[in-house]
């Protein structure tokens, strides 16, 4: 599930030596030098040192070394998660969920009906937001994740090959660094937003998206509007960093503490709700039933 190369970076990091570390992981000393040399051949980047009282970590190396770490017991855990869900399969619905898909909605609503269904287990299946990890994971629901809460349209259900159950709609937001001139503000305008770089999800990312930036570009020319790729942690410490504008839905409030989310005097909003394989389990239609009938009530 991870290069294998990272767990061999770990043990030559803890050794100090190639030596060492080969006796520990009872390979070579050679084929561990080949294995970081093309680890740091493979990422760009010069992890060690090399000097006569043995290997140091660059400063690259000490943060790889960190993150490493958190990959490779994720990793371990994630397969252990699975395993687990594997046994309880009959009763278990897996929800993914990440700073940008939340699970806490879902949850709220599945709490007013659990005690009806005692027999249905939720399971919370954590996963790192990027570009590829939400094309994986989307398209693959129904193998290690069951549904993910999030927001969605049709064009975004296509282009990620899943399905999708509206359960509400969110306000389309702003989200402003807690030292940005309109921190202060409970609610903002289109004025409000002019001379200020606005950061948006690029064209064609969402029909309900693609009508905000049409009404900005036509009657609000003066907002700066910047497009990106794709939601994530980068993105919001960017918008806390460059004292940027962040367009976010209303949910995401809690994704970073030095941003404030703040609605805006518009119409804008995107559906919210759970995506699914578009082949679904017996267990999950019933899930979704039940899940859609609390959020009518």
């Amino acid at each position: 599930m991870y290069n294998l190369q990272l767990e061999t970076f770990i043990v030559v990091a803890d050794m100090g030596s190639f030596n060492k570390a080969a006796e520990a992981l009872f390979i070579s000393p050679p084929a561990v030098t080949k294995q970081i040399n093309l680890l740091e051949k493979d990422l760009g980047l010069t992890l060690f040192v090399r000097t006569h009282r043995g290997l140091l970590l660059t400063e690259a190396g000490r943060s790889l070394y960190k993150d490493a770490k958190y990959i490779i017991q994720y990793c371990k855990d994630s397969v252990e998660r699975a395993k687990k869900a594997m046994q309880e399969k009959d009763n278990v619905i897996r929800i993914g969920t990440s700073p940008m898909t939340p699970a806490a909605p879902l949850l709220q609503i599945w709490s007013r009906v659990q005690k009806e269904h005692t027999d249905i287990k939720l399971q919370m299946i954590p996963y790192m937001n990027s570009s590829e990890s939400a094309r994986e994971i989307l398209k693959n629901l129904g193998k290690n994740i069951d549904v993910v809460a999030g927001i969605f349209d049709e064009t975004m259900l296509k282009l990620r090959q899943c399905a999708g159950l509206e359960l509400s709609r969110q306000k389309i937001c702003c989200a402003v660094s807690v030292s940005h001139r309109l921190a202060d503000r409970e609610l903002l305008t289109f004025e409000d937003l002019h001379g200020e770089n606005f950061l948006m999800m690029h064209r064609g990312w969402s029909n309900y998206v693609d009508e905000l930036r049409d009404d900005i570009w036509k009657n609000h020319p003066q907002i700066h509007v910047a497009d990106f790729d794709i939601y994530s942690v980068d993105i919001f410490n960017q918008c806390e960093n460059s004292n940027d504008i962040l367009m976010v839905a209303e949910n995401w409030r809690d994704v970073h503490p030095l941003l404030k989310v703040i609605p805006v005097e518009w119409k804008y909003t995107i559906p919210f709700g759970i995506l699914y394989s578009p082949e679904p389990t017996d267990l999950v239609r019933r899930f979704l039933k039940t899940v859609k009938q609390a959020a009518q009530q």
